[in-house]
């Protein structure tokens, strides 16, 4: 399915953002004139700063316009609230990384993994452990589950690379929601061996447990993905609602 053309002009604003094009604290052109750049509709360009929005890149000002307030972290970040992959999130970050399988199988949904991810028991899921690397450096464990109805012909040499991209280009999955839940955890073994931590580094990584769900608002995906705390940052955009004070 083509992309909209509002999806178009919102990734070429979020990009410019990204590399400083619209500095942080400064207004973005205004509606005229990216609907003179784009040649689209006012509806259009609204649609793409409406995304911006969401995702805490802009702030709409009345009167005004709209105002940049991202702001890059010293460390790697990745967003909370939005959908994107690992190798998103590093081409974001301008660093290089790669993703090591080291773990494929295809299993059958038992009641603990039905009970903690939501999946029906029964079915068949691919297991995936990967480690995400960083400049060099083991950053991230992840352990993936992917429903096979769903992810049908997945294979370890694609999760090496992306599975999204596989699913969405490849299968026409529409990816449209994800649950996710922030914790702190204790190391395990497995974390030790592929993150090469010691006893030393850490006694804890940081956590996000998250279930995802398609278009057809199958849950496709459940995947605890562990980081070492130094190195990352976790991002979302709240936004204050009006409150009736007693």
């Amino acid at each position: 399915m083509p992309k909209a053309r509002y999806q178009d002009i919102y990734q070429v604003l979020k990009n410019r953002i990204e590399d400083r094009t619209y500095p942080f604290g400064e207004l973005l052109p205004s509606e005229n004139e990216l609907t003179t750049e784009f040649a689209c509709s006012r509806n259009t360009v609204r649609r793409a700063l409406s995304g911006l929005i969401e995702l805490g890149y802009v702030q709409a000002m009345q009167g005004k316009g709209v105002r940049c307030i991202y702001h890059t972290s010293e460390t790697v970040s990745f967003f909370s609230s939005e959908i994107e992959t690992f190798r998103e999130a590093a081409f974001r970050n301008k660093l290089s990384y790669r993703t090591d399988v080291v773990h494929f199988e295809e299993c059958t949904v038992d009641a603990a993994l039905a009970e903690k991810s939501g999946f029906p028991e029964g079915e068949a899921v691919y297991y995936l452990q990967r480690v995400h690397v960083i400049d060099d450096k083991p950053l991230i464990m992840n352990h993936n589950y992917f429903l096979k109805s769903v992810a049908e012909g997945l294979t370890e040499e694609i999760a090496g690379v992306s599975v999204y991209d596989y699913l969405e280009n490849v299968l026409d999955v529409k990816i449209v929601s994800s649950k996710r839940v922030i914790t702190v955890d204790k190391i395990t073994a497995l974390d030790k061996k592929y993150l090469h931590l010691s006893a030393r580094d850490y006694n804890c990584l940081a956590v996000i447990t998250s279930i995802t769900f398609d278009g057809n608002g199958t849950l496709f995906e459940y995947t605890q993905s562990r980081h070492l705390p130094q190195y990352f940052s976790f991002s979302s955009n709240a936004v204050r609602k009006g409150h009736l004070l007693a």
